[in-house]
């Protein structure tokens, strides 16, 4: 049985008067006790490894992003509100359940635990998912940009094609529901005007995705810069790539009946519509380009500590 806390019955309740939903009957009900097992220290830990992780590698800013795990059918253990991602200990953490009420933990979980959970319930064999803010993906997601596919095996095998989500307010349920088209084929999606989330088996494998992202942007971004044409990987070659990551078990919107026509694409950075269909890109015009080059340009200036007016000489 487990001990009354009587620190946490105050954010319990808090958290009880803020977001109470009436449990759903088509799931079991949920067991605090998975919030005490072995699995579940042993998750708390790797949850907080990843969020340092998150924090050291600048994915992440002031209390930004959060982590979950789904522990059970109906219970995930997640970060918590108001916490830096650095400074997260095992016993910060917090359990709800698929509806979203408070089952265990002292601190209130996340506001964005919605999104998540929207997640796992769409995709049940989902088991943690990862949300944060890493720059150079963020910038694609900021312009409406999907990065193009077809210029490095790591990221066609373990991302893929990626989509855009449309904006909503961060937290809210309709922000949560933006996922939905797209997470059934794709782990990771971005958050137009807000971020990245990506889901895998664990917490480390959800951050992996991210890091594959993020690094993926920061390299077409520096190759925007030499001015020369980026080589692509032929679409045989490609089809060797897709049939590795099928037998891996990986999603991938190529693997559809809608998005096989797009796996012999040639790789073009793309703009993305409110209502684009992902992995379906439409091209960007010579003076959208000249654009995007001027401020992935000052952008790199600004990171090496030069100014606008270095730009300018160099024109």
């Amino acid at each position: 049985m487990i001990k009354s806390d009587k620190k946490a019955a105050p954010a319990l309740r808090r958290v009880s008067a803020l977001r109470k939903v009436k449990p759903s009957l088509a799931r079991p009900p949920a067991n605090p006790r998975l919030f005490t097992t072995p699995e579940a220290r042993r998750i708390k830990r790797e949850i907080c490894a990843v969020g340092r992780k998150l924090w050291l590698r600048q994915f992440v800013d002031g209390n930004g992003g959060n982590i979950s795990f789904r522990i059970g059918a109906n219970e995930i253990i997640c970060t918590p509100t108001l916490l830096s991602k650095f400074d997260l200990r095992p016993k910060d953490l917090c359990m709800v359940d698929l509806d979203g009420n408070q089952i265990a933990g002292v601190k209130q979980a996340t506001s964005e635990i919605l999104l998540h959970l929207e997640i796992y319930k769409k995709v049940p064999h989902a088991r943690s998912a990862v949300h944060c803010h890493p720059p150079h993906a963020t910038a694609y997601a900021i312009t409406g940009l999907v990065p193009p596919n077809r210029i490095i095996p790591e990221f066609e095998i373990f991302v893929g094609k990626v989509a855009i989500a449309p904006y909503e307010t961060p937290g809210t349920t309709a922000f949560a529901r933006t996922v939905l088209p797209f997470v059934e084929h794709h782990n990771t999606v971005l958050l137009k005007n807000h971020g990245v989330v990506s889901w895998a088996e664990t917490p480390t494998l959800a951050e992996w995705n991210c890091e594959v992202l993020e690094t993926y942007c920061h390299i077409l971004s520096v190759a925007a810069l030499l001015g020369a044409p980026v080589a692509t990987i032929s679409a045989a070659k490609c089809a060797d790539l897709m049939a590795r990551k099928q037998r891996m078990g990986l999603p991938d919107i190529r693997f559809t009946a809608d998005g096989a026509a797009a796996q012999n694409q040639p790789a073009a950075a793309a703009r993305a519509p409110a209502n684009a269909i992902p992995g379906k890109p439409a091209k960007l015009s010579p003076r959208d380009l000249e654009a995007l080059v001027q401020r992935v340009t000052r952008a790199v200036l600004k990171e090496m500590g030069l100014g606008v007016t270095s730009l300018k000489s160099s024109a």
